[in-house]
């Protein structure tokens, strides 16, 4: 018997008897039996060997000409249901891993191979379906739009993540029908936008923020050689015609040329491009070869190529991706940076002139510098450099300030070439970034203003470890999905007064000035800051002392009402009550209290409501009842988003509470009003106090001498 294994699954495959199951034409249209037959089939496909595998394939001669589990499970390849969907790509997959010459032939041939570009064509579908999204002008920067994009970004890379499974089965065959369905399906059609070569410019209706962003991702999940030296050939097809074409120039022949493109994308010949034309034309397909001969036209053609060596730089970035490097989009700008990056550090780069992005086999990806493939002489990304860092560090200076995010993933990108470059920085750069750190020192400032002020020390605190960590974050795990974070995010947040969005702008403005200080440390210590000893003022800085009572009260105790006035509130739930207002600040916390007089004992009182003094905003009083004072509460409780992540955003934030005070006459409202800034005044002091030694000027310093002692 050729089968060693268990009898009972050997007699199960044998005489047709799944077969006969699978090819059954049974009803999918009502109640779950689709879900029970497809992972009947799942089941079945993880029960088989290669021992087996005969007993479920007809064969004429020595070829197969049916496999009948694996044509009907491909049927429901597209299925809506989720569950389904994962169960035939497991199946598919523990097809592939069995190892038959016979197997592999047949699903790589027609019709079976046409799976692979229907799965291409799908995920060329989302990414259209993403772009739209990306660039809908409807409902722009809402919660809703902004979880379906991150939801079509996750069921893309769902998809790169089974198209890296099929690479990673290492059968010859199998690669090479996914990797030219990838290329000429999906990444070169991403590509001609990118390449601005005149009529195909936008032929794929893709802008380029999204394409970068497919491409890096791509590349980043899938990966392999023929991808990777696909895509950086044809990206840097202009810059290696004009190394080509300077060697001819200075040696009369190639022998010393650096540039030369043809051997990197020799193996593309025979791909033809399918890619979107005019309505009247429908898709077309263009060959590569057709492509390159445009490419060297425009290449050879452009004047900007005649100019001195001198010139090279400004000639890269009128050129393909090097112009969207510098374009004033700054995701853009960024995106471009990225998937140059994903390009030079990727170990599958071969066949191909290292020095042009920067790195050297004999260095390998990393050594001590994270990017020390930007150090060799001569490369593209150090030739660059001096434009790229500059590129940055006005970003981060930019008046008005971009968004937080915007500084925050430029910042990640300086610290890298930083790292590089020695940080070293010339006089013009210095000069950017003391713009740059002085704006956030004065955006923190205003949030003391706002009304979370009392929570800055404690953000700080609680933020620092994460922003270093997110600094420290290693390239290849970095998600490019920023990219479209920040093409959708620059809108400014709304004006009104909400504490929910105050606390987020008040968040961004301490992470910011993290990031300041940290790069400033990179600049002139040579490495990141540890997070810093904030120390409340003691009790003797304070003045006047309050019993414990006051200081930290809650709903039902007892507290003084030496210094509390009276008034009157209206519960719509317990009409019109007579109560004492009393507001009181010690260090850094600071509490308005609403007491009821206590039936038996006159000066104490019983906490009915209680409010935070810096969410109160400005007390106003009413113009028509000079007796009314007007508070508005802050509702909001950050430990929600704490408890969801740094990266949560409350979708409807809770509306602020209102509290109308009547007091019995104007003067008595007046006096209110002023002890409540009275009180706001001195917590605000203690918490400046607590963050001046990390807003001076010899902030870093300070550090070093305390690092020293």
């Amino acid at each position: 018997m050729p089968y060693s294994g268990n009898i009972f699954s050997y007699y199960c495959l044998s005489n047709d008897y799944v077969n006969n199951i699978v090819a059954h034409p049974y009803n999918f249209n009502a109640g779950d039996l689709a879900l029970y037959y497809v992972s009947f089939l799942r089941a079945v496909s993880s029960k088989i060997s290669r021992d087996t595998l005969c007993l479920l394939v007809k064969v004429h001669g020595d070829v197969v000409v049916s496999f009948p589990m694996y044509t009907e499970a491909l049927k429901f390849a597209q299925h809506e249901e989720k569950m389904i969907q994962t169960a035939i790509r497991a199946l598919t997959l523990n097809i592939y891993n069995i190892c038959d010459d016979n197997v592999y032939q047949f699903i790589t041939t027609p019709p079976a191979s046409i799976y692979f570009s229907d799965l291409v064509s799908s995920l060329r579908k989302q990414c259209l379906q993403l772009d739209a999204l990306v660039n809908s002008s409807e409902d722009k920067c809402t919660h809703q739009r902004n979880k379906d994009i991150f939801l079509k970004t996750d069921k893309i890379v769902d998809d790169l993540f089974y198209f890296k499974d099929m690479l990673s089965v290492g059968e010859s065959r199998l690669s090479r029908v996914v990797t030219q369905n990838l290329l000429s399906l999906l990444i070169l059609p991403l590509l001609l936008p990118l390449l601005k070569l005149g009529e195909n410019k936008g032929s794929y209706h893709i802008s380029a923020v999204t394409s970068l962003y497919i491409v890096s991702r791509l590349l980043q999940v899938v990966g392999g050689k023929h991808l990777i030296n696909g895509v950086a050939g044809l990206l840097l097809y202009h810059y290696m015609a004009l190394c080509e074409r300077d060697a001819i120039a200075t040696n009369g022949d190639t022998a010393g040329s650096t540039g030369d493109a043809s051997p990197l994308l020799h193996s593309l010949n025979d791909i033809n491009i399918k890619v979107s034309g005019h309505e009247a034309e429908g898709e077309k397909e263009i060959n590569i070869n057709y492509l390159l001969q445009h490419l060297n036209v425009q290449t050879s053609s452009n004047s900007h190529f005649d100019g001195s060596p001198r010139d090279d730089n400004v000639c890269i970035e009128r050129f393909g991706i090097f112009a969207y490097l510098f374009s004033d989009n700054h995701s853009i700008s960024l995106a471009s940076l990225f998937l140059l990056l994903t390009l030079a550090e990727n170990k599958d780069l071969e066949h191909f002139p290292a020095s042009l992005l920067g790195m050297s086999q004999s260095q390998g990806l990393m050594n001590n510098c994270e990017s020390a493939f930007l150090k060799v002489d001569g490369s593209i990304l150090v030739r660059l450099m001096p434009q790229i860092l500059k590129t940055l560090l006005k970003v981060l200076a930019c008046q008005p300030p971009v968004s937080p995010p915007m500084q925050w993933h430029t910042g990640w990108f300086l610290r890298k070439v930083l790292q590089c470059q020695g940080n070293k920085l010339t006089d013009d750069n210095i000069h950017l970034f003391n713009t740059s750190y002085e704006q956030s020192r004065e955006c923190l400032q205003k949030e003391l203003d706002g009304c979370w002020f009392d929570h800055i020390p404690d953000t700080i605190g609680n933020e620092w470890g994460s922003c270093k960590k997110a600094l420290e974050l290693q390239f290849h795990v970095k998600d490019p999905l920023f990219t479209l974070e920040l093409e959708i995010c620059q809108q400014a947040i709304d004006g009104n007064f909400n504490s929910c969005f105050a606390w987020e702008r008040m968040v961004d403005a301490v992470k910011v000035l993290i990031l300041h200080l940290q790069l400033k440390a990179l600049i002139f210590m040579g490495c990141l800051l540890e997070k810093p000893s904030l120390e409340s003022p003691s009790d003797s800085d304070l003045g006047k002392t309050y019993s414990r009572d006051i200081s930290s009260p809650s709903f039902g105790s007892e507290v003084s009402l030496g210094s509390g006035i009276p008034c009157r509130i209206a519960f719509s739930y317990a009409g019109v009550r007579d109560i004492y207002l009393v507001a009181v600040a010690r260090g850094i916390s600071g509490k308005l209290i609403l007491a009821e007089k206590h039936p038996f004992r006159s000066q104490r009182g019983v906490v009915i409501a209680i409010a935070p003094l810096a969410g109160l905003s400005q007390p106003r009083i009413d113009e028509d009842h000079p007796t009314w004072l007007h508070l508005r509460i802050r509702e909001f409780e950050p430990n929600f988003v704490k408890a969801k992540g740094s990266q949560s955003k409350v979708s409807t934030p809770p509306a602020d509470g209102r509290w109308t005070l009547g007091f019995h006459s104007a003067k008595a409202c007046e006096t209110a009003r002023l002890l409540i800034l009275e009180e706001t005044c001195k917590q605000r002091s203690s918490v400046e106090s607590m963050l001046a030694p990390l807003l001076r000027e010899d902030y870093l310093v300070n550090v070093l001498d305390s690092q020293g002692d």
